[in-house]
């Protein structure tokens, strides 16, 4: 049995705590490797090496920092393949859903081999007599990453190359689902000829979270996962004096405007519902129909789309959909469509019976469409993280906007139209932090930043992008006075700059 080990220091360290969890294959069922939960003193022993490597990292000018950034895209972009497969086998999606999700993860090392320029600051000449002032961003320290399971890859890639061209050293605690994949890039990382502590990867469960959002070496967190536990982690975090980002859950709406293309909108429907199994946060999981003819038209062509999808392993090069990440998933999921049958949604197709020849051990749910859903349903209200697509109807646009406005997440939601007034209204007053018109998935590019609004988003940075920037460095203004002649005599006055 494969035993996943830390990595600090800029080596592999093998864990001695007595208390490990399974990473399973979720196409068969099987154990595939074993996850040591890090004791404290591991824990500790980790943010202890990024500490050491912390000041002489931080000091380094920041275009030799970036050097060997290029040569760690370069590592990635050749070992995609092997990434992707790590994905695929502890997570479940398929091979080319996965290296799309790595793909996303390069561009913001792309970006961050581009950092210097965001850290030159401003000067200001001549403030006062013989007076100037500039100002710089500085790196925090050691900062760390938690992040979730259904992006092993790319959400680890959203924070650690962006801290570390910053000057911060960093530590990485993944999900115990799928930790292969981020051990994939630690070693590429170290090939790619970083220093020894700047990225460094600990394994464990909440004793792990807890430890790094309490340690006081560890000078920001990042988060990424359910809505619930960034509360808590903000609220720990900043509890213990610490600059803490944490993205949690989305509930994401996509109004169907009556002159939309049927065909695109279903398109996009289908890619942005059941990808990936649905196991996204910018996922859409609501379709809002604008009128009952637009309703019908849009669940007329849905539902022989959902019933067609090809569910198989990640190994089946026609997989559309792989299956959901654990039988705990699956359970909660099948639960919540039970629900929405006994609070009387439409069940249009049932996804939960589906069953894999040679891989009845999997965790395989097939796509499933409720129509009539309404605000007040459990699978309106909660995220379901599954295949699960839900069209609530609305009377006019306002309406529909109201639903996406009233709700307590906002991550992302998209609009389907041909009208240009009506997608700039959208655009200009939908209270969600990332937005697509004609476009499901409003994931932005990594020179810009990812974060939604309300429950979405606990603190006040997004992350990668220009935000990125921000939120892994402190600005400092220096003002000096260098004068040129004698001058004698004190200045009282607070605005004379003495």
């Amino acid at each position: 049995m494969r035993i996943i080990e830390n990595a600090f220091g800029g080596k592999k360290v093998a864990s001695a705590s007595p208390r490990t969890a399974n990473v399973f294959n979720p196409a068969t069922g099987e154990v595939v490797a074993k996850l040591p939960l890090s004791t404290l003193d591991e824990i500790n022993a980790v943010v202890a090496a990024a500490k050491s490597a912390a000041a002489s990292w931080g000091a380094t000018p920041p275009m030799k920092r970036v050097a060997p950034m290029f040569r760690f895209k370069e590592l990635l972009q050749k070992n995609a393949d092997a990434i992707a497969r790590a994905i695929s086998t502890e997570h479940g999606k398929t091979h080319p859903d996965a290296l799309g999700e790595l793909q996303r993860g390069i561009e913001v090392v792309d970006f961050a081999c581009g950092i210097p320029h965001l850290l030159k600051g401003e000067y200001s000449r001549n403030i006062g007599p013989d007076i100037d002032s500039w100002s710089d961003r500085q790196p925090l320290g050691v900062v760390a990453g938690i992040t979730p399971f259904n992006f092993p890859a790319m959400v680890p890639m959203w924070m650690f190359p962006v801290a570390v061209a910053c000057g911060n050293t960093f530590v990485l605690k993944p999900s115990e689902r799928d930790p292969s994949a981020p051990m994939l890039i630690w070693e590429l990382f170290q090939e790619a000829g970083f220093p020894a502590g700047v990225f460094n990867v600990v394994h464990g469960d909440k004793t792990a979270v807890d430890a790094l959002l309490d340690h006081p070496d560890v000078r920001a967190v990042s988060f990424v996962g359910s809505t619930p536990i960034a509360e808590y982690v903000y609220t720990r975090g900043a509890a213990a004096g610490k600059r803490v980002q944490a993205l949690g859950g989305a509930k994401n709406h996509m109004i169907v405007m009556p002159d939309a293309d049927m065909d695109k909108a279903v398109d996009a429907l289908m890619g942005a519902g059941y990808g990936s199994a649905g196991e996204r946060c910018m996922a859409i999981s609501v379709a809002v129909p604008v009128g009952q003819k637009t309703a019908d038209r849009l669940v007329e062509a849905l539902a022989p789309r959902v019933r067609a999808l090809k569910v198989a392993p990640a190994t089946d090069p026609e997989s559309e959909m792989g299956p959901v990440v654990t039988g705990e998933a699956k359970r909660r999921i099948t639960d919540l469509i039970g629900a929405g049958i006994t609070e009387g949604a439409k069940l249009v197709v049932d996804g939960r019976d589906l069953v894999l020849q040679g891989y009845e051990n999997g965790f395989f749910l097939g796509g499933t469409l409720f129509d009539h859903v309404t605000r007040d349903m459990t699978i309106y209200k909660q995220e379901i993280f599954g295949p699960v697509l839900s069209v609530v109807r609305a009377e006019s646009y306002d309406e529909a906007a109201d639903l996406v406005n009233s709700h307590e997440y906002g991550n992302g939601t998209a609009i389907f139209t041909r009208d240009g007034d009506t997608a700039r209204t959208f655009a200009d007053r939908i209270e969600v932090g990332m937005v697509g018109i004609n476009v499901p998935i409003p994931v932005p590019v990594a020179y810009h930043s990812f974060g939604g609004w309300k429950r979405s988003l606990f603190g006040d940075h997004a992350v990668y992008g220009p935000e990125g920037v921000r939120f892994y460095t402190r600005i400092k203004t220096v003002t000096a006075r260098w004068p040129t002649g004698i001058r004698s005599g004190a200045e009282f006055n607070f605005t004379g700059r003495n």
